[in-house]
């Protein structure tokens, strides 16, 4: 492509199919109405729908949507939410593995009870998602497939382990996926959220001394917001990105250069 043929355009996602895990809740919702509003369809699998939330944004962006209650981590459920996906869309372009749980505890306390879990559900479901997905794309000669990452990818993770080893996993499987599945046309990244306002973090933002020691970290001065993350998201899912592949995109409001 010639300088002179690049339009907004590369940024579009019209025509595409999208599976977002976790897609419905959290951070994930942002991830999903970006790819809606770029316009892709969307197929989410999750542990419950919503209120009809998710739904609602998406079709009201003119864009298909469906859902399949599933837990990722059960044996062969990744392998199954890839062909429900291509069964309700017609194929798959772009997997955004978003699903992920966070369990607190300290050293002393923290075992495999909490180990185990947040491994199964954040590292191998991705893991096989982007696998089973991977053949899809492979095949067709395209897709896009984006990790969710963390600042615990870089960070220690206090009182969750877990969490930290399988945020650093992610990163170290996005960068294998892309040394193998670039030549197939095959773009392999992950975004880094940093500190995010949602649901999860509302106690941590109602501790004042816990949210102004981390406000203060953060060079942007705020918690980010859902939205910070959508064009981003949209970015690593378009064909503006074809040549960023095993790239590790952190949006934390500058919070690592502390």
């Amino acid at each position: 492509m010639e300088i002179t043929d690049f339009t907004l355009d590369a940024f579009s996602l019209v025509g595409k199919r999208a599976m977002v895990t976790g897609g419905n809740t959290g951070l994930g919702r942002a991830f999903t109405l970006a790819l809606a509003r770029a316009g892709a369809d969307i197929f989410v699998p999750g542990l419950a729908e919503d209120d009809g939330t998710t739904e609602a944004l998406v079709t009201g962006s003119g864009r298909r949507y469906a859902f399949a209650e599933a837990d990722i981590a059960r044996a062969g459920a990744p392998a199954a939410m890839v062909a429900r996906c291509v069964e309700e869309l017609g194929g798959l372009d772009i997997l955004v593995n978003s699903a992920g749980i966070c369990l607190l505890a300290e050293v002393a306390d923290f075992d495999r009870a909490q180990w185990d879990p947040m491994i199964a559900v954040n590292l191998t479901a991705a893991f096989e998602m982007a696998h089973h997905a991977s053949r899809e794309m492979v095949a067709q000669g395209s897709g896009k497939i984006i990790n969710i990452a963390s600042l615990f990818s870089y960070l220690g993770g206090r009182k969750s382990p877990a969490y930290a080893a399988s945020k650093a996993g992610i990163v170290g499987f996005t960068k294998a996926y892309c040394d193998e599945l670039a030549v197939h046309n095959v773009q392999v990244n992950a975004v880094a959220p940093g500190y995010f306002a949602t649901a999860i973090t509302t106690a941590t933002r109602a501790d004042e001394d816990a949210n102004r020691r981390i406000v203060e970290h953060i060079p942007a001065g705020r918690w980010g917001d859902p939205a910070d993350l959508m064009g981003a998201t949209v970015f690593l899912a378009s064909s503006a990105s074809n040549y960023v592949n095993g790239h590790v995109l952190v949006v934390d409001g500058g919070y690592l250069v502390r």
